[in-house]
């Protein structure tokens, strides 16, 4: 398809001296890569005497320009919900080349191709103790996945910036925290709507990561790209600061140290948190003072995106990082290369987590758009035992996507992460958020709804209920069982809070880092009083 062609007549009375610069002159002008497409300005010829001035009209042809190669007669990226690939490159979903994203067989079905787990014949004393004590805890039929497939409630745009964290309470079921790029901590009791409220005075940039201590309930532990860690008190919102790399204020690039990675050990006693530059802290929780110096346990210079402690030895750490990493660590021995294992990846690794129930898996999740899984901590850790092709390649002006299991899951099996290549649903370019069984590489189920028209990089499933909550840009939107909640929906006055802007008059955008079109879910209800949560503690049972 060609673009046409605009005619612009020039003025009569225009000067002598520009006309007859422009005779004979074809200028072909780029535009910046942040325009959809170049225009190339075309200034026919025009001629001139000394007496007299000839002009002819300005001619403009806009031509079609590759955002990816940056060359002329082809396009790529979206076109509604297509994605069109760029001849020049191979196939942005599974990095092969010889087909297109849309003729790309892991986009029908995300078990194709997946690598089979090799036969591990040995017969060692790590697969002994593996046999007798970690396998009889995990059942060998997997139990009836039940998925949260209907946004039961939401608060649109809660936040004044893209959320960044989520993390349940873990006493109070109907407590939900979370994080965004401008460092304010949100609480919202999703059960009451109206109860909500945001602490933004904690920290002065991005929110990247929030744990509880197993003994307090009470206090929620961040890390923040400001170099600090904060200790908030949920009932109150005062904050203790932990850690501050960064006293004497912004200093340049390349001395700003900012917190990515955060996780508690709460037998030790202690808070571990990583930045950019490869290095990690450690808190005594005791104290809440830092002890012992930093030790680099990724490449000098790179970002440690995540830490996780093994949920049943303390003593195991796992990280990952930029520098295309996932590393085991022995607590007892930690020091600068003496790692226990290293998983290669092709690209960064956005996050890395132990299976919730035994510990014995490893989940990983790269923006090589690969899902790589590790069936035995215990087993041959040289090469995964599966790689699954999705759709998570990217993170300009998004929270970076993370593949989370499913705490409820004794099989160890089920795990949620959203897409980021749209789909078409009924004309919408929506963009799902994926349940996919590791085990098989099968997708089982992709959420959406018609009005989420943004992506939702962020998703943390309920250790306890069947919920899922889920951040897009600046919203969050809590899913639960269609079946099992369709009878209180009725019931209920309303769920959908909006807060900020939105409302009437909103153009449809596309989703950036500090906008989004939120202002498509519309409010049902009148009244958007906030009201500030209670905290206090609730059965943990599942219902």
């Amino acid at each position: 398809m060609s673009f046409p062609k605009v005619v612009i007549e020039r003025d009569s009375d225009s000067e002598e001296e520009s006309s007859s610069e422009e005779e004979n002159d074809q200028v072909d002008d780029h535009q910046s890569e942040e325009e959809d497409d170049d225009q190339v300005v075309e200034n026919d010829a025009s001629t001139s005497t000394l007496g007299k001035t000839k002009t002819q009209p300005i001619t403009i042809s806009l031509k079609k320009f590759c955002k990816v190669c940056k060359r002329l007669g082809h396009e790529a990226g979206f076109r509604g919900a297509t994605y069109i690939d760029c001849p020049m490159k191979p196939c942005f979903l599974c990095k092969m080349p010889g087909h297109t994203t849309v003729s790309c067989p892991h986009r029908v079905a995300t078990e194709y191709g997946v690598i089979p787990a090799p036969c591990k014949g040995t017969r060692n004393s790590l697969e002994y103790v593996f046999a007798r004590q970690l396998r009889p805890h995990i059942p060998a039929i997997k139990p009836t996945v039940v998925i949260p497939d209907q946004v039961n409630c939401a608060v649109i745009r809660y936040h004044s910036r893209r959320v960044t964290c989520l993390e349940f309470h873990p006493t109070n079921n109907n407590i939900l925290l979370s994080g965004d790029k401008k460092g304010q901590l949100g609480v919202w009791d999703f059960r009451r709507v109206h109860e909500k409220t945001v602490y933004g005075n904690i920290h002065g940039c991005i929110l990247n990561n929030m744990k509880f201590n197993q003994t307090n309930d009470g206090t929620v532990y961040g890390a923040s790209s400001d170099g600090t860690i904060s200790c908030t008190d949920l009932e109150t919102g005062m904050s203790i600061g932990l850690m501050d790399l960064n006293p004497n204020g912004w200093q340049g690039p390349s001395s700003w140290r900012m917190l990515y990675g955060l996780d508690i050990n709460s037998q030790r006693g202690i808070l571990l948190a990583a930045d950019n530059f490869g290095s990690l802290y450690m808190v005594d929780l005791r104290s809440n003072r830092s002890t012992g110096d930093s030790v680099l346990i990724h490449k000098k210079g790179s970002k440690v995106t995540g830490l996780h402690f093994h949920p049943h030895q303390p003593d195991l750490l796992l990280s990952c990082g930029n520098d295309h990493f996932a590393r085991i660590w022995d607590m007892r021995k930690l020091e600068a290369g003496s790692s226990i294992y290293d998983l290669p990846h092709n690209r960064v690794v956005n996050s890395a987590y132990f299976s919730p129930q035994s510990g014995s898996k490893i989940l990983t999740t790269s923006q090589d758009n690969r899902l790589r899984v590790w069936d035995s901590i215990f087993g041959n850790l040289d090469s995964p035992s599966r790689e699954i092709v999705h759709s998570h390649d990217f993170n300009r002006h998004l929270t970076p996507f993370r593949a989370e299991w499913d705490p409820k899951d004794p099989s160890e099996c089920l795990v949620v992460v959203g897409r980021y290549i749209s789909e078409n649903y009924n004309g919408a370019a929506l963009h799902p958020i994926d349940f996919i069984d590791i085990s098989s590489g099968q997708l089982v189920a992709a959420v959406m709804d018609p009005n989420i028209t943004t992506i939702s990089p962020v998703n943390k499933l309920h250790p306890r209920e069947d919920v899922l909550a889920s951040g897009s840009s600046s919203s969050i939107f809590i899913w639960r069982p269609k079946e099992k909640f369709e009878s209180e929906l009725r019931g209920d006055e309303k769920r959908i809070v909006l807060c900020g802007k939105g409302g009437k008059g909103g153009k449809k955008r596309r989703q950036s880092d500090d906008e989004s079109d939120d202002d498509m879910y519309s409010s049902k209800g009148k009244s958007l009083k906030t009201k500030k949560p209670s905290l206090k503690s609730t059965s943990h049972g599942r219902k």
